[in-house]
């Protein structure tokens, strides 16, 4: 592939933004000034079009890839991996909170406990 440069852009949205607000928090500079030209912008989700619409404000050349893609917003990018309900919510890792989840064994048995109830004279 010859990939000599790797940059990023910024543009993150908050629940507490007005909708359709965005602020560019970082900007690639020569991305920007080759207005995106054999640049490959990444994202995970176009989800709304917001982001969508100002990257390619910035990049109008840019080749825009995403993993996922929703029906209604489809006519922001160029590739895709997966199609995504409109109504269907992603809940990615690092938007989730850390939280307890019960194991699915029980693990309360020491390994004492657990070898003793298995016959180790007959192959499994």
């Amino acid at each position: 592939m010859d990939i000599r440069i790797v940059d990023t852009l910024c543009i993150p949205t908050y629940d507490d933004q007005p909708k359709g607000t965005l602020k560019v928090f970082k900007a690639p500079n020569q991305a920007t000034s080759e207005q995106g030209e054999g640049w490959l912008l990444i994202d995970d989700l176009v989800d709304m079009g917001t982001t969508a619409k100002e990257a390619l404000r910035l990049l109008p050349k840019v080749h825009f890839t995403t993993v996922y893609a929703k029906p209604q917003e489809l006519p922001y990018v160029n590739t895709y991996s997966h199609d995504v309900e409109q109504d269907v919510w992603i809940f990615f890792p690092w938007n989730t909170e850390l939280q307890y989840i019960e194991p699915l064994a029980d693990t309360s048995k020491s390994t004492d406990q657990k070898n003793s109830t298995l016959n180790l004279k007959e192959p499994l």
